[in-house]
């Protein structure tokens, strides 16, 4: 059975991304065991990581710019005196053809940072290094999950609509 299309498959537009830039936005690194003068021999670090990701598109067709933030804190064991706090804003500007509209946040979100994130781990890695701590090494994020996650919270927030009194 032939279709329409005299046999040939229909034309799916290709996907075409390419990192035109990345670069350190914004960059704070505080070593608060230094600043308070804390024997290393007294420190067993705890550290949390918060990541969120933003997105716009810029001037020039087809390119966006997609920042990541983190915001890296090292707490010393069970009393928490803070160690150090890392706080990174690192963007890529990006030139992405061939994705439909209601996929382009999505892509942005997800996929970029993706592209991002070895370039990440590498700076904070050096950053922690160069503060005077064991480097910290970023454990791979699923950028999927976050934005499954970031959606999530989102909805919960939204106001429940109003039912109109008759």
């Amino acid at each position: 059975m032939a279709d329409e299309t005299n046999g040939a498959a229909p034309q799916v537009p290709q996907v075409k991304m390419s990192v035109l830039a990345q670069f350190v936005r914004d960059m704070s690194f505080e070593n608060i065991v230094a600043q308070k003068g804390i024997a290393t021999n007294e420190v067993k670090p705890e550290t949390q990581v918060q990541v969120s990701l933003d997105a716009r598109k810029r001037a020039t067709e087809h390119q966006y710019e997609v920042i990541t933030k983190f915001k890296i804190t090292s707490t010393n064991g069970p009393e928490k005196a803070p160690l150090f706090l890392l706080e990174l804003d690192y963007a890529g500007i990006f030139h992405v053809e061939g994705i439909a509209e209601e996929q382009m946040h999505p892509f942005l979100l997800i996929e970029c940072p993706r592209m991002l994130f070895p370039f990440i781990r590498r700076i904070v890695s050096d950053v922690t290094r160069d503060g005077g701590f064991a480097p910290f090494y970023l454990e791979t994020i699923d950028f999927l999950v976050l934005y499954r996650a970031e959606l999530a919270r989102r909805a919960e927030q939204k106001p429940a609509p109003t039912q109109a009194l008759s």
